[in-house]
Order: structure tokens, then sequence, then C-alpha cells
């Protein structure tokens, strides 16, 4: 049976130049060069899924994917996320769209990002391009992980735990934004800070 678990680490990467040149003079290996990914998050009939952390997420890149994820679990760090992941490949994006509706699940969310991906020894190394920032995201066992941190000289780069969305919903709310889809359009001409993507205070 595949390990279908994931295990990363996210940096807050502003100059994503940088942090392509460590990789490379370090020998990663562009697996997957830059490509436009949009995604469409899912909700149940009950609209509980993202309350209880759950994803259903449908992918297009240069493919179709259909995402499952639990809720992240709690590991020996608070650096890392840790959670179920299954993930697989699909033939049509609009049939899934269709055998999703029919089951009960509606759209809920469309974000965005533009994505490369490296492999450097046993992790991936993803550079992503958001709408409202850019990020790293390294993927494998916490040892290699840290190791790797450590040797592209990564340390002083912010680290945050949760995914995309909660940021995204962190900075909605400090911001005072009213739209509700993570897009390029949606963040034309809007200047994000980094204090934004912190947990606001409720007030």
């Amino acid at each position: 049976m595949p390990d279908l678990t994931e295990t990363e680490i996210k940096l807050y990467t502003p100059e994503l130049a940088v942090i392509q040149h460590k990789l490379q003079s370090a020998g990663a290996t562009l697996s997957v060069p830059r490509v436009f990914e949009r995604n469409v998050r899912y909700e149940n009939a009950a609209k509980d899924l993202t309350s209880r952390g759950i994803v259903v997420r449908l992918r297009q890149d240069n493919r179709a994917l259909f995402t499952y994820k639990e809720p992240p679990e709690t590991i020996t760090t608070e650096e890392l996320s840790h959670r179920f992941e299954a993930e697989v490949e699909i033939s049509d994006f609009a049939t899934m769209e269709v055998i999703l509706g029919k089951l009960g699940y509606a759209p809920h969310l469309v974000y965005e990002k533009y994505r490369t991906t490296y492999h450097l020894d046993s992790l991936e190394i993803v550079l992503d391009e958001m709408p409202y920032g850019n990020f790293t995201e390294i993927e494998g066992t916490p040892d290699a992980i840290f190791a790797t941190i450590d040797s592209l000289d990564l340390g002083g780069y912010t680290r945050y735990k949760t995914n995309y969305i909660q940021l995204f919903e962190n900075v909605r709310r400090h911001l005072r934004l009213n739209f509700t889809d993570l897009t390029f359009e949606n963040f034309a001409g809007v200047d994000v800070p980094q204090r934004a993507f912190d947990s606001p205070v409720i007030e």
C-alpha cells in the first residue's frame, strides 16, 4: 500500500529566484517546470468539511487531479504539517465536477498559483507563486526536511504550518477584503504585508 501521508514545511520566501539559485547550486533536479494551477475546493451538503479540516479538491495544471485530505495530525514539532492525503489522476476534470455534484458536493472556493517543482535527494521542493505572495514547500521526512533547511541556509525564513487557504482567510480579515476566491485577478493591485499572514486578533 502506498504511503498516503504528507509531511511538509511551508516557508515564506518572497524572492523565489534566490531559492531557485540555492536549489540549482545544491544539485536539485527540476522535475516540473513552472505551471499554472487552478484548484477548486468542495463542500458537502452540511458545509462542514472546511470547519473540520477536510479537503476535497479538484486541481487542473498539466494534469487533472482529485485529492482528499484529512485534518493535520500533531507531531513532535509544530513547524511541520503532517496529514493523510490521497490523490489520484483523473482523465476528465469537467466530468469529475459533474460526479461530485451528483454526490452532493458543491464548489466552495477557487484558488490559483504558479508552481515549479524540484527534487533534491528524497525531498520534493516546490516554489509557489500565490496571488498574495511567494512560498517554498519542502515535503519529505522530518529529519530530511530540517537537514535541507540547514544545508540550503533557509533557517531565516518564516515558517507557516497552516495551509494556503487559512493564510488567505487571515489576509482577508487583516485587509478587510470582500472577495472569496484566491485568484490573481482578485489580488491585482493589493499590497499584502507579511503581517497579514498571521492569525488576526479577534475583537
